[in-house]
């Protein structure tokens, strides 16, 4: 990797409505350097080496927590897992307390994950070290959002205008919805939602996206597609007259994207509910970025990682 020195100016990373198009520019510049490494036969630097971080996960995950402890340890830190059940949250200690006795922990960077909106925050403003919001309850995840831009970066050779991406599912209770509208459109991305009208937020005139509700007018010259998955642990009973009819009229299968541009391509956030967000044929298609999104978590997280756990070394070297 060239040495350059970078002036990270967050101590935190909370949600994408933070970030400026040159941050932006800068947090896929270092994720394209990390995926270089991630591709070598030794996946490791030590450019993080004496560094630490916790992942305080109070809420369930996989592919998150999994890949900010591979970028952890790709960087040479030290990383601990915490799961709500390993702490005394479980025993009636507040959140508060349980960030204290983190903090004296001396950690550099703390993700966290949490079932409550605004749990990050409530972290941030009382710690003294960086802290990453991993998911805090519907409001946002900013680490999705940026892993997904750098996916399609990729994808769409770095032109964002003019590019045009439609979201299908669950709108009104996903928080990866909320930060990629925010970010994409922050970059020229025309965004597109489709949604049974019970799952779409009462807000959504505000937000800047054309909706619909016919899946093959949405899906019409679209350069891709991401589909959310039903978050039936957060919604009421009501939402949906049954599975199989929202599986009828909103899973995505290869006769939509026929009705998309050519060469278009589906994302999904994970974990796939096969049949009922998206059809196994796609999934499983070459028109799937979905293991890209994956690998493009490793590299944005250690890009992460690596600015907020150096922004206090004098300008990051890499």
């Amino acid at each position: 990797m060239n040495e350059t020195h970078i002036l990270w100016p967050h101590k935190d990373l909370l949600d994408v409505d933070q970030l400026s198009r040159q941050d932006v520019a800068i947090l896929l510049e270092q994720a394209a350097n990390f995926q270089e490494i991630n591709q070598r036969p030794v996946k490791k630097v030590p450019i993080l080496r004496g560094k630490s971080v916790v992942l305080f996960f109070a809420e369930p995950s996989t592919r998150t927590k999994t890949s900010f402890d591979v970028a952890g340890k790709r960087l040479s830190a030290d990383t601990f897992s915490l799961g709500k059940g390993d702490s005394s949250l479980t025993k009636g200690e507040s959140l508060k307390d349980t960030s204290l006795t983190l903090q004296a922990m001396a950690p550099d960077v703390i993700v966290i994950r949490h079932s409550s909106s605004g749990a990050a925050q409530f972290l941030a403003e009382r710690l003294d070290c960086g802290v990453v919001n991993a998911g805090d309850g519907w409001h946002a995840h900013p680490t999705q959002a940026l892993l997904d831009c750098f996916s399609l970066c990729q994808t769409w050779g770095g032109n964002f205008a003019g590019k045009t991406l439609l979201i299908v599912g669950d709108i009104s209770h996903s928080r990866v919805a909320r930060s990629n509208i925010t970010l994409l459109s922050r970059l020229g991305v025309r965004l597109r939602v489709c949604a049974p009208r019970t799952l779409l937020p009462t807000a959504i005139k505000s937000w800047p996206v054309e909706v619909c509700d016919n899946l093959n007018n949405a899906v019409r010259d679209v350069d891709a597609v991401m589909c959310l998955r039903l978050q039936l642990e957060r919604q009421q009973a009501g939402l949906l007259p049954n599975l199989a009819e929202y599986a009828r009229r909103f899973c995505l299968g290869p006769r939509h994207m026929e009705l998309a541009k050519t060469g278009a391509k589906v994302l999904h956030p994970g974990p796939i509910n096969r049949g009922l967000d998206l059809s196994s044929a796609l999934a499983d298609s070459p028109q799937s970025l979905i293991l890209d999104q994956v690998a493009s978590g490793v590299s944005m997280r250690m890009a992460i990682l690596f600015l907020m756990a150096t922004r206090n070394d004098m300008g990051a070297a890499v």
